[in-house]
């Protein structure tokens, strides 16, 4: 559901972490954490929340857009959830048109539509969301190295996303492909399994090179965010083709994926908790 904008402090106890990064995939982004932590305690206006306690697919949000895929499962609420009663889960099954959505084997929700789920050049904001990987089948040598796209920032009008996280063998990483830059944000993913991870994202969106992103993550047994990887002094605002804003979609996207090439047919996940600040 939504709720009025409120004003909040994160813990200040987030100022002590000693950034910690997980363990490099080959590929990934070579350079050292910056000091500068997203977890640093700091005045914070909520500006939206989805939380499913309603128990729709829309969590109660009007213009919250939910998967444009047919089959009665590509979407739906699922218990129990993060933190309250009701998550949002999405499923996809390779080479089945009703799992498809605009053309691609996708199950996603999106903010497109939300002013409060949108960003522009200028803002500074604040991602927080909770993941859970649905009986995920982990990858094993010789098998498919394709990843699996769970929540994206994305520009309107047609753009690769800005930024995204992904599953790919058995990490979390995080991307920009207009940087040109991954990071491994959870060395392994098999011990979470069935379990709620807790990510936040914080963005200084720009057409120059002042901008950033920095990721956090709290996993199971964790109070707090950790700081995993930030890329600083950056242009974070470069789509491709004109766009006025860009937006949030969470839940399945198999890009290059299919049945012939070795790919799991079926994935499921859900996600909770998807709240938006106001860092400016």
């Amino acid at each position: 559901m939504i709720r009025l904008p409120k004003v909040s402090t994160a813990l200040c106890a987030g100022a002590l972490l000693v950034p910690v990064l997980s363990p490099r995939a080959p590929g990934s982004d070579p350079e050292p954490i910056s000091l500068v932590s997203s977890a640093t305690a700091r005045a914070t206006t909520e500006k939206l929340r989805v939380d499913y306690e309603t128990g729709t697919v829309d969590s109660g949000v009007e213009a919250l857009t939910t998967t444009h895929a047919t089959a009665p499962d590509a979407s739906g609420v699922a218990q129990p959830a993060h933190g309250g009663s009701y998550a949002v889960q999405h499923k996809v099954t390779l080479g089945d048109p009703e799992y498809e959505s605009d053309g691609a084997p996708r199950s996603e929700s999106a903010t497109d539509l939300l002013a409060s789920g949108r960003f522009v050049v200028g803002d500074v904001q604040r991602y927080e969301f909770s993941v859970l990987l649905k009986d995920w089948q982990p990858y094993a040598p010789g098998d498919s190295e394709s990843g699996d796209i769970v929540f994206q920032g994305k520009y309107a009008g047609g753009n690769v996303p800005a930024f995204y996280l992904m599953t790919k063998r058995n990490e979390v990483a995080f991307r920009s492909p207009h940087l040109n830059r991954q990071s491994t944000v959870v060395a392994d993913l098999r011990p979470y399994v069935n379990t709620w991870m807790n990510f936040r994202v914080d963005a200084r969106w720009t057409t120059d090179e002042t901008g950033y992103f920095r990721v956090s993550v709290r996993l199971p047994g964790r109070s707090a965010h950790q700081p995993v990887v930030s890329y600083e002094n950056v242009r974070t605002y470069r789509p491709g083709n004109p766009a006025d804003h860009g937006y949030l979609k969470w839940g399945l996207y198999h890009p290059s994926q299919s049945i012939e090439n070795g790919d799991v047919p079926t994935r499921i996940v859900q996600h909770d908790d998807i709240r938006v600040f106001d860092l400016s």
